[in-house]
């Protein structure tokens, strides 16, 4: 609890999408700490906004876990190239998709590279986001909203029906919600209002798959530190992000990476339709 960095921090404000090389402190992903067990071996896995952040720390986890580990990311490459490296360096198979999930094609190629290059599908993790913070909601723009639910919801249920058609019983579907789901910030209200939507979908992706052996879940993590905030929030934000919580520090992504892998190992296979909380001690209700 008290090993990780704490606030306030030198991180300056970035364009988005946000560089992780560029962040001080440098986020853990679990690089030198995770310690994999077999708990996914031979499992075919989609994570998305893999490149960087709670993507990064759940593909190494993954794969130290046994998984062949799909990257699906933005643009952004050499923070794609560096998920990579650690996956092959576990001896498992990474294949990179860059594109924009906004666009349903674009989320039926992601499904189908997967299936071509690993022969099936086990695990999905809608991960990808975007968030932008606004003072007021006249200054979010029709195109901003629009975009918002574009990447965060609309794209989650077009992978998600792609995918399902390839998985068999046993496999399992993992959503990051957020904490904003059940406290949203007001300044981030397309966010929190998407997220909101992302636990009601979970649940009821739960019920409707439940005949088909398919799991859903979900993970609702509290404030990460993550590139997307220095590339999202006012400064003053960044330099104090997560004091607010009991832990008076943010999370790092490495922290969040075993509620993934135990929703996604088969092992837990009466765990569907549940929301784990990992927001450093601030409950959600």
């Amino acid at each position: 609890m008290t090993s990780y960095p704490t606030p306030p921090f030198s991180t300056p404000k970035q364009p988005m999408p946000g560089s992780t090389n560029a962040m001080s402190p440098i986020p853990d992903h679990g690089e030198q700490s995770y310690r994999g067990s077999g708990r996914l071996a031979g499992q075919k896995a989609i994570i998305t906004g893999a490149d960087s952040g709670i993507g990064r720390a759940v593909a190494i986890a993954f794969a130290r876990e046994g998984a062949d580990v799909l990257v699906s990311y933005l643009n952004e490459d050499d923070d794609a190239q560096e998920t990579r490296s650690w996956i092959e360096k576990e001896g498992r198979k990474a294949v990179l998709v860059s594109g924009d999930i906004q666009n349903a094609e674009h989320c039926r190629k992601i499904v189908d590279t997967a299936v071509a290059e690993f022969g099936g599908i086990d695990i999905l993790v809608n991960n990808a986001a975007h968030q932008a913070s606004f003072q007021d909601i006249g200054d979010i723009s029709d195109e901003e909203w629009e975009l918002t639910f574009r990447v965060n919801i609309h794209a989650m249920f077009y992978l998600t029906k792609a995918a399902v058609q390839h998985m068999k019983p046993g496999s399992a579907i993992i959503n990051t919600a957020s904490i904003n789901a059940d406290s949203p910030s007001p300044h981030l209200l397309a966010y929190a209002t998407t997220k909101g939507a992302i636990q009601n979908f979970t649940a009821g992706l739960a019920q409707i798959l439940a005949d088909k052996g398919i799991r859903a879940n979900a993970v609702a993590p509290g404030p990460i530190w993550t590139p997307l905030i220095p590339s999202t929030m006012p400064e003053e934000a960044i330099k104090n992000f997560g004091k607010q919580v009991p832990m008076q520090r943010p999370g790092q992504p490495a922290e969040l990476a075993t509620a993934y892998v135990m929703l996604a190992d088969p092992l837990s296979s009466y765990v569907s339709g549940a929301t784990i909380a990992v927001t450093g001690g601030k409950p959600i209700l």
